[in-house]
């Protein structure tokens, strides 16, 4: 099979191998365990910088793999994504683990209390207290965020 690219395509393809890479090591780095799936392939294609005309998109590591380069980590477009990827995984992974936990509160606390009568709709509720903390943050971001260290709230 035979793929061409034009330089501006392939500078695109390596901001796309950035990106993929940079969810598969999170926070764990190599040591992410779905390393290993993708690094070969990461290699062909930043191996092939040089004759797409993007060599300064890639450099050597430390290790002597190839990586991308500060200037393509520090494009201001790249930048500018990243931190509304990370952004919205925040937001979303804050608002997911509220709401589990308030609706697992709310159902062990009605398990204790032996409340008889219809079981909760725990879809419908998860859904009421994701956008209750959904209007919370629009509102008010993180202001009246209140963490109660070695307590329970």
């Amino acid at each position: 099979m035979k793929v061409s690219f034009t330089t501006k395509e392939y500078a695109r393809l390596l901001e796309l191998v950035y990106f993929g890479m940079r969810t598969v090591l999170g926070r764990q780095g190599t040591e992410s365990p779905h390393f290993e799936r993708y690094s070969d392939v990461e290699q062909k294609i930043l191996a092939l910088a040089e004759a797409f005309g993007c060599g300064d998109l890639v450099d050597v590591g430390g290790d002597g793999k190839l990586v991308p380069s500060s200037k393509l980590e520090e494009d201001p477009r790249v930048r500018k994504i990243a931190g509304e990827a990370d952004n919205d995984i925040f937001w979303h992974e804050l608002v997911a683990r509220l709401s589990d936990r308030d609706l697992a509160g709310e159902q062990a606390k009605a398990a204790m209390a032996g409340k008889g009568g219809p079981p909760i709709d725990a879809e419908a509720r998860l859904k009421e207290l994701e956008d209750a903390y959904w209007e919370e943050f629009e509102k008010n971001d993180l202001s009246r965020v209140v963490l109660l260290r070695g307590g329970q709230g």
